[in-house]
């Protein structure tokens, strides 16, 4: 862990948000949970896996991912050399859509702060989506089947769109594409690791993010 950060402030923010969470009524959704579930993961989570909304599963347990959808991504991590305990995992809406129907609009944006926190708070350096709805915030009007893999810089963070678990699980022929996806990850940490630290000797500021309406058909976002 980084000496220089106090993670007993960023686990007490934490801790304040899954309150928060546990108890909003911002949205409908609420008067149908069993369980909230704001996200989970350490603390000095260098990735953020952004998935979309809580199912059946994870609405009874509060756990984020830990259906069928969940496995699959322990799986992926997996051939990364990583366990669901060493990222942090959330959604861009909190509480379970009625029989899994996709978020609202209204839905999503009553539960945008509370993931903003989230990310000011970890401060992780890839930002990994799961899905067209955590794909959006990052890439406004992007289609996941173009961009899905393409990473792109974003301030002092690098964004990756990925397929959703559960579309792989009802799409197996995108499982190539997934393992490929995942296996970016770690090469995309160790190379802005390695870029924010020169940007640090020679005293240039990161970028500002700027993401793109949507990314040409077959072209590469632009990493660092």
């Amino acid at each position: 862990m980084d000496e220089t950060v106090d993670y007993a402030a960023i686990a007490a923010g934490l801790a304040e948000i899954a309150a928060e969470v546990s108890v909003c009524t911002a949205c409908e959704l609420h008067k149908g949970r069993t369980c909230a579930v704001p996200g989970e993961g350490p603390v000095n989570a260098d990735i953020f896996f952004i998935g979309e909304a809580p199912g059946r599963n994870e609405d009874e347990t509060g756990r984020p991912f830990v259906g069928q959808a969940g496995h699959l991504l322990e799986d992926l991590l997996e051939k990364i050399g990583l366990t669901r305990d060493d990222v942090f995992i959330g959604n861009v809406v909190k509480c379970r859509p009625p029989q899994n129907r996709d978020p609202r609009p209204e839905e999503i944006a009553a539960c945008s702060g509370y993931l903003q926190r989230q990310l000011e708070l970890l401060k992780p350096k890839v930002v990994a989506t799961l899905g067209r709805y955590s794909m959006e915030k990052f890439f406004p009007g992007a289609k996941i089947t173009k961009v899905h893999g393409k990473a792109e810089r974003q301030g002092k963070r690098v964004v990756i769109p990925l397929y959703h678990p559960a579309y792989i699980l009802r799409n197996m022929a995108a499982m190539p594409d997934a393992v490929r996806d995942m296996q970016r990850i770690p090469r995309l940490l160790e190379r802005l690791e390695q870029v924010l630290a020169d940007e640090a000797v020679q005293g240039i500021k990161p970028p500002v993010p700027t993401p793109e309406p949507e990314a040409p058909t077959g072209e590469q976002l632009s990493l660092l």
